[in-house]
């Protein structure tokens, strides 16, 4: 039976290279040495084979190369494509993603901030189902946090992609008021446990500003659990009993639900009820109708929070470190005058 093959050392390619172990490595890093010389390392290096032993690199370095990335919920499909997004940013600068679901949870939530800090990752960006949480402050002291979505109040991060939620809601609800809609219901994944998450609380105030009723209500993004909220909407109304001309919903999964409780009780959206998303996942343009939903810009935010993350990680300083994203109303089908 063949015996595995040895790996190439370090030491063995600076022996072949008449270098010091020290040079071999700054070569194989592209720091310190000439280019010249990491030219021949590098060539020293493929012909013996040599490939570097991860968990030395990181024992010399302190680093591991491995970034958290904690979901807020992905049963999310936009959330789904953002992490997704993130990974390969990150991949791009030799960077791994460890991605992680909180459920929606905010004590998940935590508890698996605190588990990938334990495990040494380099960086952590989250996506915070509870940005409030006092828990934030410790895990931020001690590695890299860029905040995605809402800011962390109080922990110090490395960084926030965070977007413009207030600008967003008073474009949708601008929108459906001047369609005439005096009564909205607004489904909303935010639990019990978070009540005062900014995007809910910016409802109330354009509500009363615009003098429409809107109701907000928690909603999960699973499809069926979506479905069900959905469909007691469209059956028994309000709180007292009115039902809203038109759904607003803070995920475009959550709309998912809503068109398909519409289809169960044979109404039809962009007829009878008007539906409007919240980030422009590309299913929701092969709806029929196509879903009219608010852009926020998805490889932007990807791209701007892996380069904040991995310059925090680098130690290097950046002019900016906190990028607000502005909305776009995609207007589709789904949303009529009445």
């Amino acid at each position: 039976m063949a015996r595995p093959r040895k790996r190439t050392t370090l030491r063995e390619v600076a022996e072949a290279t008449g270098l010091s172990t020290a040079a071999v490595s700054y070569a194989l890093r592209g720091t310190h040495v000439s280019k010249e010389t990491e030219e021949r390392v590098r060539k020293a290096a493929a012909e013996l084979g040599y490939e570097a032993d991860p968990i030395a690199r990181a024992l010399a370095s302190g680093r591991t190369s491995m970034v958290g990335v904690l979901a807020g919920d992905l049963q999310d499909l936009w959330q789904q494509q953002l992490m997704a997004a993130i990974g390969r940013e990150l991949l791009a600068g030799d960077r791994y993603a460890l991605i992680l679901d909180a459920g929606g949870d905010p004590q998940r939530e935590l508890a698996l901030a605190k588990q990938l800090r334990d495990q040494r990752v380099d960086g952590l960006l989250v996506s915070p189902v509870d940005p409030s949480a006092a828990g934030w402050a410790q895990i931020a002291e001690a590695v890299p946090v860029v905040s995605i979505g809402d800011s962390l109040r109080r922990a110090r991060t490395a960084g926030e992609v965070l977007f413009d939620n207030r600008a967003g809601i008073d474009a949708v609800l601008e929108y459906l008021t001047g369609l005439g809609h005096r009564r909205i219901t607004v489904l909303t994944p935010t639990g019990p446990s978070t009540p005062d998450r900014p995007a809910d609380v910016y409802v109330r105030e354009a509500a009363g500003r615009l003098g429409i009723a809107a109701e907000v209500l928690p909603c999960a993004q699973e499809l069926g659990e979506a479905t069900a909220v959905a469909r007691r909407v469209l059956r028994d109304g309000g709180a007292d009993g009115a039902c809203s001309t038109a759904v607003f919903c803070f995920s475009d999964s959550i709309a998912y639900g809503v068109y398909a409780a519409a289809a169960e009780a044979s109404l039809k959206v962009g007829r009878d009820v008007s539906v409007v998303g919240f980030d422009d996942h590309p299913v929701s343009q092969v709806l029929t109708p196509p879903l009219t939903t608010l852009d926020w810009g998805l490889a932007g935010i990807a791209q701007e929070a892996a380069r904040l993350a991995v310059a925090a990680i680098d130690g290097r300083r950046v002019r900016r470190k906190r990028m607000l994203c502005a909305p776009r109303l995609s207007e589709r089908g789904s949303a009529v005058r009445v």
